[in-house]
């Protein structure tokens, strides 16, 4: 990605959400050629030049000091996803690279957590949000019509954004779509600027820009936040409506993958109908690959042939 123009798109766009009264400032009315603050107000506001900001905002400085980060964040009223955020555009030669690529894939320790996890909806991804793994009540919950077996095929292994915007099952999914959307693209954002220098995360962004014009609009807004915590509304096409809610786990290494999880509030009517969802689905369990290893890492099954 150009993390250069992505660092000055971001900081307009933050300049451009404040007026001169929400941080103090004194307006004497004058007519404003454009939204939000001026860069000099902006750099008076963080203690820095008018002319180091410009460089920063133009991508022709990538040395900013903590202090200076800081500063900015501060004045702008940044919060601290975005604050991460800017850090993370206005020093990408501090970001670890990583090794050449090679096809993802969920631990064994992971597949085996989600499989005891048989009455909660799981889904595993990795940072460019694509399925590396799911137990069948999470496969059931959020992409029922797919092959269950696909996250074990690198090749057309789902991809939950891809699926938001371009696949019409997904969208009829969430009643909320919108709502759904603009999360979805404040994730995507926060990942761009940590994983700058994924190749196909740049293509995932890339094909989304050109094949979906809501996904265009929501990411020339820069929104950036982790959303990793919330509810979430389903229309289901075997139970119908439920309210979820969701939490996203980041697993404890470097990995970049995170296990997104659902539940219902107990008593209520979603819970029976997760329930109801958890009792179609082990009556049509899939058929299994050819590989044992993988069937009994996705059921939680025993993958041993039977005693004769």
């Amino acid at each position: 990605m150009d993390t250069p123009a992505e660092l000055g798109e971001f900081l307009r766009t933050r300049r451009a959400r404040l007026r001169p009264e929400d941080v103090g400032l004194i307006s004497y009315g004058a007519r404003r050629r454009v939204p939000g603050l001026r860069r000099e107000e902006l750099s008076q506001l963080a203690g820095v030049s008018v002319a180091y900001y410009t460089r920063l905002e133009q991508g022709q400085s990538n040395n900013a000091s903590e202090g200076v980060l800081d500063a900015l964040a501060a004045a702008l009223r940044l919060t601290e996803d975005e604050h991460t955020h800017l850090r993370n555009l206005a020093r990408p030669g501090r970001t670890k690279r990583r090794p050449a690529e090679r096809p993802d894939s969920a631990r064994p320790g992971t597949r085996q957590l989600i499989a005891a996890m048989s009455d909660v909806p799981v889904v595993v991804v990795d940072r460019r949000f694509e399925v590396l793994a799911w137990n069948p009540l999470g496969h059931a919950l959020t992409a029922g019509h797919l092959d269950a077996w696909s996250p074990e095929r690198p090749a057309d292994r789902p991809n939950l954004q891809r699926l938001l915007f371009l696949d019409p099952h997904t969208r009829e999914l969430y009643p909320r779509w919108d709502e759904e959307a603009r999360r979805a693209v404040a994730s995507l954002r926060l990942a761009a600027g940590q994983y700058s220098e994924d190749r196909r995360l740049a293509e995932l962004i890339g094909e989304l820009s050109m094949k979906s014009p809501e996904f265009a609009a929501l990411w020339s807004r820069h929104p950036v936040n982790s959303c990793t915590y919330g509810a979430k509304a389903f229309h289901h096409p075997t139970i119908g409506p439920l309210e979820l809610s969701f939490e996203m786990l980041q697993v404890p290494d470097d990995s970049g993958h995170r296990m997104l999880m659902y539940s219902a509030e107990p008593g209520s009517s979603s819970e029976a109908a997760l329930r109801l969802l958890g009792t179609v689905t082990r009556t049509e369990q899939p058929t299994a690959p050819r590989d044992p290893k993988t069937a009994m890492l996705n059921t939680g099954g025993d993958s041993r042939p039977e005693s004769r």
